[in-house]
């Protein structure tokens, strides 16, 4: 039997993030009775597009993960880049919020981390069918 638990836990782990990140759409979409949108609110944008850029990327890098996880990559690289995921997705989280938008250390660190671990493992994927 096929078995991914590396995957699932990274998987899991960034559904609660996400969810986390889907509480505050949903804080502020109360807290300022906005049904759909944010109402014309700054601090509205910032938080659903906080949400929605994980929402964005963590299924792309699961599905590399999972497809890496399958052919074979060794738990050590499948952790660290898991982890890294998960960092990088909380620093872009975090530093989206803070700078309200603007240029924030941790947007800026968590977005290129991001797409550094999708690269990698793009090119894992590539290269194990070789």
């Amino acid at each position: 039997m096929l078995s991914v638990k590396i995957t699932a836990l990274y998987a899991g782990l960034s559904a609660l993030l996400i969810l986390a990140l889907a509480y505050r759409v949903v804080a502020f979409r109360r807290s300022n009775k906005v049904g759909v949108g944010t109402g014309g609110h700054h601090f509205g944008e910032v938080v659903v597009r906080a949400h929605a850029n994980a929402v964005e990327y963590v299924p792309l890098a699961l599905i590399l993960m999972l497809i890496a996880e399958i052919n074979g990559l060794s738990a050590v690289w499948l952790h660290c880049l898991g982890g890294a995921l998960l960092l990088a997705r909380a620093l872009h989280a975090v530093g989206f919020i803070a700078g309200k938008g603007g240029y924030h250390f941790g947007r800026f660190t968590g977005t290129a981390l991001t797409w550094l671990v999708i690269l990698a493992l793009a090119v894992i994927d590539i290269v194990s069918i070789f």
